[in-house]
């Protein structure tokens, strides 16, 4: 039995370096029933160069420090969303059998909302709740210009899946293969619309309307942003100011507003962009919008009130 609880500690070291003590809490605000599990998004990673840069900027730990157990998992920076919602799969059920819960409350940033969605659909007596973050829910039209234009050539799908490995190296968790025709196929409308026939949970049936709130046990919220240049200072914020020109209507650099509504839709106007909704890079953002932490943190409160 030991043995057996050392393998499985095991597995979820290698899913999150990321894992709580409540006892060291300094409150019990986001102190959620369930434990949090995180899904990155494109390009996504856990942490580079030894925790010098973390995807999700000082998030975990604020929601730890506010006594949420959360975890925070690796899948390939860039495969389709089944694949990605597979190897995710994988890592949730880890952390179910490490831990003992009976269910988990997962949020999934960019690409990662597939992959919650996807997990909330093969195991929902598992899942709790659902959080999709500036997640293209009906694609992105930037993916759309990359398929429909054929403007990467296959020497440049070769170069963004030789980044991604990179990544990866740097990152220190895993080894995955990478593609990076998948990934974007499956962020355009097109590939969107294809994962959302075979999991339509809590998709909105309008344009910009809301989604069912309640699906087979899970609940269903997102939140998003409609900024695109935030801080001068934020070397990312060209790239999205750029990608975002081919968005029309508010979008957060990479995905429209209303692209972005799953289930409750807490809020999707968000003075940040596609990177400040994770607090990259290094928390740097609109001084005068609302601290990404704060947010986590507050949703973590309104899952636990919901005993979540």
């Amino acid at each position: 039995m030991k043995m057996h609880k050392l393998l499985l500690a095991g597995l979820v070291a290698a899913v999150s370096s990321t894992v709580t003590v409540n006892a060291n809490a300094a409150s019990t605000y986001a102190q959620t029933k369930y434990p949090i599990v995180l899904a990155h998004g494109m390009f996504g990673f856990k942490s580079l160069l030894g925790g010098a840069i973390d995807y999700w900027y000082q998030i975990p730990s604020d929601l730890q420090a506010n006594g949420a157990k959360v975890y925070v998992t690796q899948v390939a920076a860039l495969e389709s969303s089944e694949v990605r919602g597979e190897q995710f799969l994988k890592q949730v059920k880890d952390v179910l059998a490490i831990t003992g819960a009976a269910k988990v409350n997962l949020m999934g940033h960019s690409h990662g909302g597939h992959s919650i969605r996807y997990v909330a659909a093969a195991i929902p007596s598992k899942v709790a709740s659902v959080t999709a973050i500036g997640s293209p829910v009906k694609g992105s039209p930037v993916a759309d210009l990359v398929t429909q234009t054929g403007a990467l050539s296959p020497v440049a799908y070769g170069a963004l899946n030789a980044l991604a490995g990179i990544i990866e190296l740097f990152n220190g968790s895993g080894s995955f293969d990478q593609s990076a025709k998948n990934s974007i196929a499956s962020l355009s409308t097109k590939g969107s619309a294809a994962f959302t026939a075979k999991f339509p949970q809590g998709v909105p049936t309008t344009a910009c309307g809301q989604g069912a709130a309640t699906v087979n046990g899970v609940k269903y919220y997102s939140w998003g942003g409609t900024s695109r240049l935030t801080n001068v200072l934020d070397p990312t914020d060209a790239l999205v100011g750029l990608t975002g020109l081919f968005i029309s209507g508010a979008n957060d650099g990479l995905v429209g507003q209303c692209s972005s509504h799953l289930g409750v839709v807490l809020r999707d106007n968000y003075s940040m962009n596609h990177l400040d909704e994770v607090n990259l890079m290094f928390g740097l953002r609109d001084i005068f919008s609302t601290d990404p932490k704060s947010v986590y943190r507050g949703h973590a409160n309104r899952l636990k009130l919901a005993g979540m």
